[in-house]
């Protein structure tokens, strides 16, 4: 089963929150808030930096939890191009920097496991 991108959707109606209510927690101005809540939970857009933080904040939730799907996206592709990069350093061995390349390329699970 394939994650959703993300669980911003779940988490306001958990608080029972509207997506204007939300649009105002965010800092948003004028009298479309909400607009900007339903593309960032319709998948329409990715939140800038700024709103995942403000995301957390709001419903308490890491970010990386918040947006799980985007996160193990980007965690499948670190370890993907940790693997490359391991594959080229390894003419020049530097223990230090090949293990923290080896953990980055561990699968997705092994990752999260350690932390």
């Amino acid at each position: 089963m394939k994650s959703l991108p993300n669980y911003l959707q779940t988490q306001r109606k958990r608080l029972s929150l509207s997506q204007e209510e939300v649009g105002f927690l965010l800092g948003l101005a004028g009298m479309n808030k909400g607009n900007k809540v339903c593309r960032d939970e319709n998948f329409v857009r990715e939140p800038s930096l700024q709103d995942a933080l403000a995301y957390e904040a709001i419903y308490g939730l890491p970010v990386r939890e918040l947006f799980a799907g985007l996160y193990q996206q980007a965690q499948q592709n670190v370890a993907a191009r940790a693997k490359i990069l391991n594959f080229r350093k390894a003419r020049k061995p530097d223990v230090r920097k090949q293990q923290a390349i080896i953990h980055l390329a561990e699968p997705a699970s092994v990752n999260s496991s350690n932390q």
